[in-house]
């Protein structure tokens, strides 16, 4: 699967980066000796982060393969509903 959609490929790129920057937050907090409520809390904001951009990319896959079934099954990918299913499960 590609995500072909512009703006759903700007918006997931920007969750990842979003999620990148937390990540460096909760490295800081680590390395300056934050406590462990400001660590987890930053922790959290990236678990989050990432899972909704693991749910915006299943979400534009099963779109696409909504809106034009045949292209989806052509694409490299050639997810099918089971696959999308499962991969939408293992992020709940």
């Amino acid at each position: 699967m590609t995500i072909q959609d512009a703006a759903a490929q700007r918006r997931i790129v920007n969750r990842l980066r979003r999620a990148r920057g937390q990540l460096d937050a909760v490295i800081a907090a680590v390395e300056t000796g934050k406590s462990c409520r400001d660590v987890v809390t930053q922790l959290s904001a990236v678990s989050s982060a990432l899972d909704r951009a693991g749910f915006a990319v299943v979400a534009t896959a099963m779109k696409d393969c909504v809106a034009d079934p045949e292209r989806a099954a052509a694409d490299e990918d050639g997810l099918t509903t089971e696959e999308l299913e499962k991969l939408f499960l293992t992020l709940a």
